[in-house]
């Protein structure tokens, strides 16, 4: 019980930072797409994702290594303090030579917008002290979130305070970049409470190395359809269609951060219990979680793909009509993305799968760089939305083909494609709302009221009486403090 009221806690931590990292950004879009303008919102996401990919070097896959290899450890405090202080001192090398290679790099060989790459070594340089996998291994959620939050709402008032016309890209950088550092330099008086010093020893260090490796494959892989997209856009199309492109994505990644948040607080529990062997409590949570993802993913694809014609040039500006258009044609990928990271999250990473997951987002890549190439000098940014939803098919469909024997992927697609299918039927009936209102903040309103009510009472109506499992409904009361309780059956 006490396990499990901990288990709420930090999802509650987890969920309520992941909405405030939605809605500050939600915030100051409108603001930034208007004082900023749409070329330099298009700098700013191209210098962005050049960095990015020093920060992926410097991070490696410490991120899903740490986590499961600190969760797996945690009961032994002197295991725990030696496992850290070897996996971060790799990290820690490793990340000083990479920021001082894009400072350098920076310096000599960049030639336009030099100030703006400057200002993102901030963020590069961030990842050299990144140690929150450490947190959420130890399942440690309130320290990072209460700090995170003050940061990022710190961020958001000086975006405001501090960036009034298009001459302050500069400073309008600045501010997320270091702003991203700060964050992570926070988290440090949390890690002298809980971890002792133990002085890492070569082979220690080196123990780590090609597990660590091993996962960083798929980071960069996935990065070729998140990033890279961004990059090629740059390369072969204009500064306005990457700007118009990173705004549609970031509307479109909402939804699957609200999952990731249920995840993130899953995937060390899920670690723990592997390595405890507790499969059927491992498996019981798992299939609720996947039923969640499911549930979510369908809502959310289907809702924003009605909404995203009004929603984009109303939020963003007329300017930024285009991304209408493109939300609506990556709306599909919160339900590949959803699917598989819940999969992923859940049983592939914390089970040690991890050849299946390099072998799933590899090829997710190669599919995606293909589509690019033939389609962005073609059909711009279209083409960029083509090649990221072929590539998060990909991946979705791999893996849960390659787990098909080992967790209950037959009931999983069932569940999926039933709650697609109540999507659709809410997608039929919000999206004609367009045409009865003329006003754009009515019509989103009428839209979203009318699409939660239709869509969940299917939904609850589905998991009730055709699946028999209302744990989720019975959950979701019990939040909301109500008394009734349906029965498995």
């Amino acid at each position: 019980m006490a396990q499990n009221g901990k288990l709420k806690k930090n999802l509650l931590y987890n969920i309520s930072y992941q909405i405030l990292v939605i809605i500050l950004p939600l915030i100051t879009a409108p603001y930034v797409s208007r004082v900023l303008g749409s070329h330099n919102v298009g700098v700013y996401s191209y210098t962005q994702a050049f960095a990015n990919y020093f920060y992926l070097f410097t991070m490696l896959g410490v991120n899903n290594y740490g986590n499961r290899t600190i969760a797996a450890v945690r009961d032994d405090q002197y295991k725990l303090s030696k496992t850290f202080w070897e996996i971060f001192s790799f990290q820690f090398l490793l990340g000083l030579i990479i920021s001082f290679g894009y400072f350098i790099y920076c310096l000599y060989f960049i030639r336009t917008d030099k100030i703006i790459y400057l200002m993102q070594f901030f963020y590069v340089v961030s990842g050299v002290f990144d140690v929150n996998w450490l947190c959420f291994g130890l399942e440690k959620f309130k320290f990072t979130t209460m700090r995170s939050t003050i940061i990022r709402i710190g961020m958001a008032v000086s975006t405001f305070v501090f960036v009034k016309d298009q001459n302050d890209l500069a400073i309008y950088t600045f501010i997320l970049a270091g702003g991203n550092l700060l964050a992570v330099l926070a988290i440090w008086p949390f890690i002298k409470k809980h971890v002792d010093f133990v002085r890492p020893t070569i082979k220690g260090i080196l123990v780590h190395l090609k597990p660590n490796l091993l996962l960083f494959w798929p980071v960069i892989a996935v990065s070729l359809y998140n990033i890279m997209d961004k990059l090629m856009l740059g390369a072969m199309s204009t500064k306005e269609e990457v700007g118009f492109y990173t705004y549609a994505e970031r509307i479109t990644q909402i939804p699957n951060t609200l999952i990731l948040a249920l995840d993130s607080v899953i995937m060390p529990r899920m670690s723990n219990l592997l390595a405890k062997k507790d499969s059927d409590t491992a498996v019981f949570l798992m299939d609720n979680v996947m039923m969640f993802a499911m549930l979510m993913a369908a809502a959310m694809s289907f809702g924003l793909a009605a909404v995203g014609p009004t929603f984009a040039p109303w939020f963003y500006g007329a300017e930024f009509s285009r991304c209408g258009l493109f939300i609506v044609m990556l709306s599909p990928i919160i339900i590949f993305k959803g699917w598989a990271g819940a999969l992923r999250t859940q049983y592939i990473i914390p089970a040690k799968k991890d050849r299946i997951y390099i072998i799933s987002l590899t090829s997710g890549a190669i599919i995606n760089l293909i589509i690019n190439f033939i389609l962005i000098p073609k059909i711009e940014g279209i083409g960029a939305v083509i090649g990221t939803i072929v590539a998060e098919l990909t991946v979705c469909s791999i893996q849960f083909f390659m787990v098909r024997k080992e967790v209950h992927v037959t009931e999983y697609i069932k569940n999926g494609i039933s709650f697609c299918l109540i999507g659709f039927v809410m997608y039929i009936v919000i999206s004609n709302i367009r045409n009865v209102f003329d006003i754009p903040l009515v019509i989103m309103g009428v839209q979203v009221i009318l699409g939660s009510i239709i869509y969940m009472l299917l939904a609850v109506l589905y998991m009730i009486k055709i699946k028999k499992n209302p744990t989720l409904v019975n959950e979701v009361l019990k939040l909301l403090h109500i008394k009734k309780k349906f029965e498995m059956k």
